[in-house]
């Protein structure tokens, strides 16, 4: 009977976590890989497994929209050498499934062999990461970004924001929701990829969002435009989303030449 009692406690503690299919319809999952690698040698050890197995196996499994990004040059952070891998799921169950399927794919191991069977002392990695994520209610679903520029001079900007506390954090997911923080970036054509939640990650709590652009001027001229509207002046100004940011990680990135978008 006890154990009965502890396990839906459990479920009670951790649903709300999780999206339902309820009113706001059905949610994606997004997966992002991070690779963080110290020389060029593990690099491009990482970017051959991504680009010959990886990516492939995620494509044989009828994955599509696998974004692979590395800092631009001129980004402040480009002097960390990162991949990020990002995946959209559409349910917990899929992410599950075709993470185990991956684990025992034959073709995979066949041609990703020197990178998972690379020696102890000479990992293709210093680390790897996984950030688990659920999509918005107001943009539950990843969209393709409509560029149509030179693919070597678009922008890719990462945005992640962590928060002091769950309730501020409560409070900048509804600022982006019900605030229409959302439609106002939709509104200054920012083409977002998506928005989502952190379920699982390094950085709790924590919500991470993409947008996208032409080059970096577009960029630039974007985000002033955005500072300087005044639905973002008055939704800024509330007295209920003060302080629901307590750091911000800004990255600009740039697609490889085998990521889908």
């Amino acid at each position: 009977m006890r154990k009965i009692i502890l396990v839906a406690l459990v479920f009670f503690v951790v649903a709300p976590l999780f999206p339902t299919n309820a009113k706001e319809g059905k949610r994606e999952f997004y997966s992002l890989l991070i690779y963080r690698v110290k020389n060029i040698a593990q690099l491009n050890a990482v970017e051959k497994y991504l680009k010959d197995a990886y990516v492939p196996a995620l494509h044989r499994f009828g994955k599509k929209n696998i974004g692979v990004f590395k800092p631009v040059a001129s980004d402040s952070a480009a002097f960390e050498k990162i991949i990020y891998v990002l995946t959209p799921f559409q349910s917990l169950e899929e992410f599950n499934k075709i993470t185990s399927s991956l684990s025992v794919d034959v073709q995979l191991a066949k041609d990703g062999v020197a990178f998972l069977n690379a020696p102890f002392n000479e990992p293709p990695y210093e680390r790897k990461e996984t950030v688990l994520m659920s999509a918005f209610t107001k943009m539950p679903m990843m969209e393709a970004p409509k560029l149509t520029g030179a693919r070597d001079e678009r922008v890719y900007e990462l945005r992640s924001y962590e928060s002091a506390t769950d309730n501020l954090y409560a409070s900048k997911v509804k600022m982006f929701n019900d605030g229409d923080e959302i439609g106002l970036f939709k509104r200054l054509q920012f083409n977002a990829v998506f928005y989502a939640e952190v379920l699982a990650g390094g950085r709790m709590p924590n919500l991470i969002y993409m947008t996208t652009f032409e080059n970096r001027t577009a960029r630039d001229a974007h985000w002033k435009s955005f500072v300087e509207d005044p639905q973002w002046k008055t939704l800024s100004g509330l007295e209920e989303y003060q302080h629901t940011v307590s750091k911000a990680d800004i990255l600009l990135l740039y697609p490889t030449d085998y990521s889908d978008y």
